[in-house]
C-alpha cells in the first residue's frame, strides 16, 4: 500500500510528488497519458507570473507570489530552464491608464516587489519595437519565462530518483474508499492501486475524479488558448514579456520569447465543450495575430513555425479549491488555472500542510537528493558538432537545435519510458527547429530503436495527447495570415 497516490502527472501533481519524496513515504503517481506533462502543463505560455492580476486575499494571489519566488532555486537544483525577463502591461489609450493603476494597486496589496508605472518614453527605451503610440505601461520586474514541459519532466525524474513510482497509460476508471482507511484505485493499466491518502491533481478532469468518490459539486469547463510560435530570428523584437490590459477572460494576448528563444504570441480564450480539443483554426489565429500586432507591430509571419493549443481548467469559482474534501483523506485541487504553473511549487507546500493536518506523519528523508542533471547541454561557440561525427557528444542528430546522440540516449535512461518522437522533442528539442523535424525525425526514431532494442514501428510520431485528430493549421497556411 502506498502512503499517498497522486492522480495527474502535470506540473501541480509532479511538484507535490517531488515535495513528498523529501519524507519517508511511499508515493505513487497515476497518469492517463504515455508521458508526463501531456495536458495543459505542456501547452501554455510558460510565463512565471508576477502576481499583480489576482484578487488580493485569494489563495491564487498568495500562492502565485510564493511560487514566483521559488523558481530560481528550483532551477539551480533541477536545471529545467528559467530566466527572469521582467514584463510590461501596455496602455494603448488614455482610458487604459486607470486599469494600469488598478493593477499596480492590486500588486502592492499582494506583496509584489519592484512594480512601477512608467511613461511612453521609458517603455520605448527598454522595448524599442513595441507600438510607439502607447500611453504608458506597468513594469513588473519579477516575471520570467520557463520551459513548462521540461520543468515537469525534471520534477518527475527527480521524484523517481528519490523513490516515487509513476504509472503511465493508467487512466483512473474507479475509486473505492475502504472504511475511511484507504482508497482502492482501478485504472486502464489493469492493476489496482491502494493508498491511505489520495490527491486529485487531474487538471481539466479533476471534476470527473471528484465524482468518482461521490463529490459532484464541481464542473470544469475547458478554456482553450491558441498560440503561434515563430523562429528564433524574430526574438530581437522583445526583451521581456509584453502583456495587454487583461480582460475577464484572462491576461490577454501576449508577445514573448520562450525560454529557448523563439518568439511566441497568444493565447486567446474560448470556452469549449470537448476537453480533448486542442485544434487551431485560421480565423482565431488571424485575430491573435492582429491583436498581437497592436503590441509589437512588425513580426514576420514568414518566420512562423507552427500553431498549437492548450486547455485550461475553469471551474467558474472565484478562487482555486485546494483542500481536504468531505471524503476523509481525499485532497482535491479544483480549477487550478493561470497562474497555476507559477504557483505550482507553493501549491505543493500548501498540500503538504493539508496532509500533515490530516494526520500524515512527515519524517524527513536523510537521503533526499534535490539535484537533477540537465539533458540539454549548452553548446559553446567552439562546439564541433557534425552529423557524421563518431563521438556521441558531437554527433548531431538534429541540426536546427544542435541536439546530439548523447543527449537523446541520456533522456532515454532516466526512468520514464519513452515511445514517441514527441517525448524526445520535449526533453531535447529535437524536431522543434526551423525544419520541424523534416531532417531529424527518421534519425531520432532509428536511434531510439537501437538504444532500446525495439522495432522502429513501435515508436510513434506523436503521443496520444498530441492527438493526430486535432486539426492544426498547416505551416504554409500560417504564413499567409
Amino acid at each position: 500500500m502506498y502512503d499517498v497516490c497522486i492522480i495527474g502527472a502535470g506540473v501541480v501533481g509532479m511538484n507535490i510528488a517531488r515535495e513528498l519524496t523529501k519524507y519517508n513515504l511511499k508515493i505513487c503517481i497515476l497518469e492517463k497519458e504515455e508521458d508526463v506533462s501531456c495536458g495543459c502543463s505542456k501547452a501554455n505560455s510558460g510565463i512565471v507570473h508576477g502576481g499583480y492580476t489576482d484578487k488580493p486575499g485569494t489563495l491564487k494571489a498568495k500562492l502565485c507570489i510564493q511560487g514566483n519566488r521559488m523558481y530560481d532555486q528550483l532551477n539551480q537544483e533541477l536545471h529545467f530552464g528559467y530566466r527572469e525577463t521582467g514584463a510590461f502591461v501596455l496602455a494603448f489609450e488614455e482610458e487604459d491608464l486607470p486599469q494600469i493603476q488598478n493593477l499596480y494597486d492590486m500588486g502592492i496589496q499582494n506583496g509584489v516587489q519592484d512594480l512601477k508605472i512608467i511613461d511612453r518614453q521609458e517603455v520605448l527605451k527598454l522595448e524599442p519595437h513595441v507600438n510607439e503610440n502607447i500611453k504608458g505601461a506597468l513594469y513588473i520586474k519579477h516575471v520570467g519565462v520557463t520551459s513548462p514541459y521540461e520543468f515537469v519532466i525534471a520534477l518527475a525524474e527527480n521524484a523517481i530518483a528519490n523513490g516515487a513510482e509513476i504509472k503511465l497509460n493508467a487512466e483512473v476508471t474507479g475509486i473505492t474508499h475502504e472504511n475511511d482507511e484507504s482508497f482502492t484505485i482501478t485504472t486502464t493499466a489493469g492493476d489496482k492501486v491502494t493508498a491511505r491518502y489520495l490527491i486529485n491533481a487531474a487538471g481539466i478532469f479533476s471534476d470527473k475524479i471528484s465524482t468518482m468518490v461521490g463529490i459532484g459539486d464541481y464542473k470544469i469547463t475547458p478554456r482553450r488558448g491558441q498560440y503561434l510560435l515563430l523562429d528564433k530570428e524574430e526574438s530581437y523584437l522583445v526583451n521581456s514579456v509584453i502583456f495587454q490590459v487583461p480582460t475577464k477572460m484572462g491576461k490577454g494576448i501576449l508577445v514573448t520569447t520562450t525560454y529557448h528563444g523563439n518568439l511566441m504570441i497568444g493565447p486567446n480564450a474560448e470556452e469549449i465543450d470537448d476537453k480533448n480539443d486542442v485544434s487551431t483554426d485560421e480565423k482565431t489565429l488571424d485575430h491573435i495575430i492582429a491583436t498581437a500586432r497592436k503590441s509589437v507591430p512588425h513580426f514576420n509571419m514568414q518566420k512562423v513555425l507552427k500553431s498549437f493549443a492548450g486547455n485550461r481548467p475553469v471551474s467558474g469559482l472565484k478562487d482555486w479549491v485546494i483542500e481536504e474534501s468531505p471524503v476523509k483523506n481525499f485532497i482535491h485541487l479544483i480549477g487550478v488555472d493561470s497562474p497555476g504553473l507559477t504557483a505550482s511549487p507553493a501549491i505543493a507546500q500548501y498540500v503538504l500542510g493539508i496532509l500533515q493536518n490530516s494526520g500524515l506523519s512527515l519524517i524527513k528523508k536523510e537521503t533526499f537528493d534535490p539535484y537533477r542533471k540537465p539533458i540539454i547541454k549548452v553548446k559553446e561557440h567552439n562546439f564541433k558538432g557534425d552529423i557524421n561525427a563518431s563521438d556521441p557528444q558531437e554527433h548531431l542528430i538534429c541540426r536546427c537545435e544542435r541536439v546530439t546522440e548523447a543527449e537523446i540516449v541520456d533522456c532515454l535512461q532516466r526512468g520514464i519510458p519513452i515511445r514517441s518522437l514527441d517525448a524526445i522533442s520535449r526533453r531535447t528539442r529535437a524536431g522543434f527547429g526551423t525544419c520541424q523535424g523534416a531532417f531529424c525525425s527518421p534519425r531520432v526514431k532509428k536511434l531510439i530503436a537501437e538504444t532500446l532494442g525495439i522495432s522502429p514501428e513501435e515508436i510513434k510520431e506523436k503521443s496520444s495527447a498530441s492527438s493526430l485528430l486535432a486539426q492544426r493549421v498547416k505551416r504554409m497556411n500560417l504564413k499567409k495570415l
